[in-house]
Formats: structure tokens, C-alpha cells, sequence
């Protein structure tokens, strides 16, 4: 079964938020709490962190804005 990797709420009025980079490959191996990709919003650039471990699928592209709940990638185990 595959977790989604969503793109997270930040702060209380982020609705958006900007892929900035991958910092793991398509089809690496991560580990839960590992940093996946780097998120800039209006205020901030931050590294998000896995949410499982397993193998990444990245569906998203950088440089794209995406709306918060937005599907980034997915992990399979």
C-alpha cells in the first residue's frame, strides 16, 4: 500500500505553497522522517519530511505551485 505525500498547511493562512526542489530521487529508498523536498510559501522555505518509508514515486514537478492537500509524490512500502 502507498502513502500520499501531500503538500502541507504551514501556517494558519497558507492555502499555496511552491515546490522548490526535490531533495531525494525518483525511485530512491527514504526513511520516515527523512527530508524529502524543500517548500516555499509566502513567508518561509522549509524541508518536509517523509511520511513513511519506502520507495518514492514523485508525481509533482519544481518550480510549480501547488494548493495545500495537494498529492506530491507517494511512498510505496
Amino acid at each position: 500500500m502507498a502513502t500520499e505525500v501531500l503538500l502541507p498547511k504551514m501556517g494558519f493562512t497558507m492555502n499555496e505553497g511552491q515546490l522548490s526542489e526535490w531533495l531525494v530521487e525518483d525511485g530512491a529508498v527514504v526513511a520516515e522522517g527523512q527530508p524529502l523536498y524543500s517548500l516555499e510559501s509566502d513567508k518561509s522555505t522549509q524541508e518536509v519530511e517523509a511520511p513513511a518509508s519506502g520507495k518514492l514515486k514523485i508525481i509533482a514537478e519544481i518550480g510549480v505551485t501547488y494548493e495545500v492537500g495537494t498529492v506530491l509524490a507517494e511512498i510505496e512500502d
